[in-house]
């Protein structure tokens, strides 16, 4: 039991000393800190390109009667809507898209460019479109939207696939997150300071105190020899020397 309760003190105090030792670098770890997340916040106005998005739905809807609408069509509208899901991210799309608007893309950055949603509950398919020009991301939203709705009623064979909502015109970009990669270069900087003032403490293996004599040697010290002023100071004049 002694011996236990020795082992936990003294995992009491090496922990006590680890936090003295980054209470005393509290500065140094402040400025890391600060200048990680600074060069974060930097490289994302300046390097990192402004992405906006565009949104348009579409739905889906299926009917054997034109006059009237069963709760089996709405069953089958919503079954449906994850097969266009995957019709509207298909390459034929893409490629329509492409020749459409002229764009200067393959139908794989196209693709890259657009996300589809769908909600398990609803007939409703929703199309993200992110690109660097706002305008742009809303005609390829729009066109996506179109040519899929063309494809869908051809291939599918079913009654409608309208227009739920237009796509919008987007006024501030949805990535890159200035505050968030702020928060993440800062606490990415705070890690890095702790773990090398941790790591070079831990490395050190430099007795300086009696009191490390006792704790690493197991040596009684029986007393100290204090440095005169004189030779503090004749110290201090050699090591100047040595560094000319």
């Amino acid at each position: 039991m002694e011996t236990t309760q020795q082992n936990n003190d003294e995992i009491e105090i090496d922990l006590l000393e680890l936090f003295h030792v980054l209470w005393s670098k509290a500065l140094v770890i402040i400025l890391a800190t600060a200048a990680v997340g600074l060069a974060a916040m930097l490289v994302t106005r300046v390097l990192l390109t402004p992405q906006y998005q565009s949104t348009t739905k579409m739905y889906i809807l299926t009917k054997q009667n034109s006059d009237t609408l069963t709760s089996s069509d709405l069953q089958a509208s919503e079954q449906l809507t994850q097969d266009c899901a995957q019709m509207i991210q298909s390459r034929q799309v893409a490629e329509a898209v492409i020749s459409n608007l002229s764009l200067d893309l393959k139908a794989e950055e196209l693709l890259e460019k657009v996300s589809v949603g769908t909600s398990t509950d609803t007939r409703i398919v929703t199309i993200h479109v992110e690109d660097e020009d706002p305008y742009l991301a809303c005609q390829i939203a729009n066109s996506v939207r179109n040519i899929a709705a063309n494809e869908i009623q051809s291939v599918m064979n079913i009654e409608a696939a309208n227009v739920f909502e237009e796509a919008n015109i987007p006024e501030t970009p949805v990535s890159p997150s200035t505050m968030k990669n702020t928060l993440i270069g800062a606490a990415l900087g705070f890690i890095i300071a702790v773990a090398a003032i941790l790591i070079s403490y831990l490395m050190n293996d430099t007795i300086r105190t009696s009191d490390d004599v006792e704790r690493y040697l197991n040596l009684s010290t029986l007393g100290t020899i204090p440095l005169a002023e004189g030779e503090v100071k004749t110290s201090k004049k050699s090591k100047a020397k040595r560094r000319r």
